[in-house]
This record gives structure tokens, sequence and C-alpha cells, in this order.
């Protein structure tokens, strides 16, 4: 009798549940991208970018199922061909980083228009995109040629760099995004209230796969020898894929949070009443000063995703004093926040 050369419930066991996770967050994306080709009317660009996400997320499913149907169904029982490489199980790894370097870089592109387009922090971020994407080009060039695993296990530091990168990249994006909207706050309830909205969905966007990166990054770190990374790996390329339709489908939410209302105008009148600034007692008469504060808050629904947080906290005030006994000040304030996620 032939020994059993895997640990099934740490190996092919942990494979297994990344599969099944990672269908049941395929199923999630599925739903949000329905919905979003239903509901949302973006232009071209963005829904090729959602196209093409769901494209290489769904040929990706179809690998990782194909590869627990060989190892658990083709073969099951036959230890020594558990040892062996199944080809989809190699080239399921460009996928996931298609669709990592998709998302990454949409994220990418808010940040070069949130901060004005600063060429070091944008510089910074690109770096770690690219340079995850490039490291998994490398992995599957290397292992393509491999045939067990324990060919595979020489690329373990390889695999630490693209985990590390993952998750460094998501951080950065996420810490930078909430940094820039938390500057444009502008005082303002209903524009407070939409800047956090964006903060939180900045924060969501990078929370869950900078967390699932990190996991990945420390069971191969920590338990090389089982196949834990590789249940997280299954799962981040959906947790990309959610993040972003998450997004774009949140718009709308982002709005009602406004009371559902695009142009305000509040007019209001305060009259305030003082000592006038002179040396001659005969000459103290009240001034009535009346202010007349004009507020309106314009939201543009403009759907190219890139103008969202461009112009959010984008404001200009104009002031005119006209004092004759009775002074009257009038203040403008306009607040344009385009809804693009």
């Amino acid at each position: 009798m032939s020994a059993q050369p895997l640990a099934l419930d740490d190996t092919l066991g942990a494979v297994f549940i990344g599969i099944v996770v990672a269908s049941s967050l395929h199923g999630v994306s599925c739903l949000q991208a329905w919905f979003y080709f239903t509901h949302q009317n973006d232009t071209w660009p963005t829904k090729a970018l959602v196209s093409a996400v769901m494209i290489f997320d769904t040929i990706h499913q179809m690998l990782i199922t194909h590869t627990a149907y060989i190892y658990l169904i083709k073969n099951f029982g036959n230890y020594p061909a558990l040892e062996n490489i199944v080809w989809s199980l190699i080239v399921e790894v460009i996928f996931n980083g298609l669709t990592a370097l998709l998302v990454q870089s949409f994220l990418a592109n808010r940040v070069w228009r949130l901060s004005n387009r600063n060429i070091w922090i944008t510089g910074l971020v690109a770096i770690l995109i690219v340079g995850e994407f490039v490291s998994v080009v490398v992995f599957l060039g290397l292992s393509v040629r491999f045939r067990t695993f324990t060919e595979l296990a020489t690329l373990k530091s390889l695999s630490v760099t693209i985990n590390a990168l993952a998750a460094a990249g998501d951080v950065l994006i996420a810490v930078t995004l909430c940094i820039l909207l938390h500057r444009s706050r502008t005082g303002f309830h209903r524009s407070n209230t939409m800047i956090n909205k964006l903060i939180m969905f900045a924060v969501n966007t990078g929370c869950f796969t900078s967390l699932c990166a990190l996991a990945s990054l420390i069971s191969i770190t920590v338990a090389g020898t089982t196949f834990f990374y590789i249940a997280f790996f299954f799962s981040i390329g959906r947790l990309y894929s959610n993040s972003l339709l998450a997004t774009l489908n949140a718009r709308d939410m982002i709005r009602n949070a406004t009371d559902g209302i695009e142009s305000t105008d509040d007019k209001f009148s305060v009259s305030l009443r003082e000592m006038p600034k002179t040396a001659t007692i005969g000459s103290r008469r009240p001034t009535n000063i009346s202010i007349k504060i004009d507020t309106t808050k314009e939201f543009a629904t403009d759907r190219d995703s890139d103008q969202e947080q461009e112009n959010a906290g984008e404001n200009a005030r104009r002031s005119s004093i006209d004092q004759k006994g009775d002074s009257t000040v009038t203040t403008g304030y306009t607040y344009k926040e385009d809804m693009e996620a």
C-alpha cells in the first residue's frame, strides 16, 4: 500500500473550502453585476471595466472548479496523483492578477484625481500595483514548468511578495482616499454626510482585500506546507470584484443620505443689534445689520467615476458688503459633488 503523500485536511480540504467561499462570493458579484447593468447608466469605459472584471472572475471560477473536479472526483482515492499539479491551478493565478490590476487601477485613478494629480502619491500606488502584477506574471511563467507541489514550494518567496504587495497597495489606497476625503469637508451637514459615506466605502474597498491578502501572507509564511494560503488567494479576486461593484451600486444610497435633495436654496436672515463705533454719544443710534445667506447645493450625477471625489469639497464663496446706515451682507456658497464612486 502506498503512503499518503498529503494530509488532506489542511491541503485539499483547505482548497475545497476556498472554492466554496469563492463560489459564494462569485454569486454575490453576479447579482451585483446584474443590478449594475440594469440600474446604472455609466459611460462605456466604466461598463467595460465592470464587464472585464466579471469575465476574468468567471474564468477564474471555472478554473478552480476544474481543479476541484480533478482532485476530488477524477483522482478520488488516488493519493500519488494528488501530488501532481493540475494545469488549471496554475493558470488561475493570472486571472486573479488581472482582476486585482483592473480594480486597483480604478482606485488609483481616484487617488490621482482627488489628490489634484499628485504624482508622488499616485506614483507610489502605481508602483505597488504594477509590482504585484509583474510578480504574478513571473510566478506564472516559472510555475508552468513544474509538475509537483514540491517543486512549486520553491516559489514561496515570490508568493510572499505577491501577497505583500497586494496588502500594501490596498492599505495605501484606502488610507490615502480617507485622508483626502477628510480634508474635503466643507462644514455643511449634507456635504459632510456624503463625504462620510465616501470615506466608509473607501475603507471597505481596501479592508477586506487587504485582510485577505494578509491572511494569505501569514498562512504561507507560518504554514507553508499547507494550502491555507491557496484558499485565501482563491477568494481575493472575488473581494476585488465585489468591492468595485458595491462602490458603484452604492451611489444611490449616498445620494439618499442627503435626504434625496439634489438642489436646495436655504435662505434666512438674522438681525443683529450693535452699537456704532463712534466717539460721539449723540450718534449712538443702533445699527441694524441684515444678513442674508443663500446656500445652494448642487449634486451632479455624471456617472464618470473619476469625477466623484475630485469635486468633493469644491466650493466658492463670494461676499459683498454695502453699509449705509443699514448694512447688508450677502454670502453665496456653492457645493458640487459628483456622485461617482
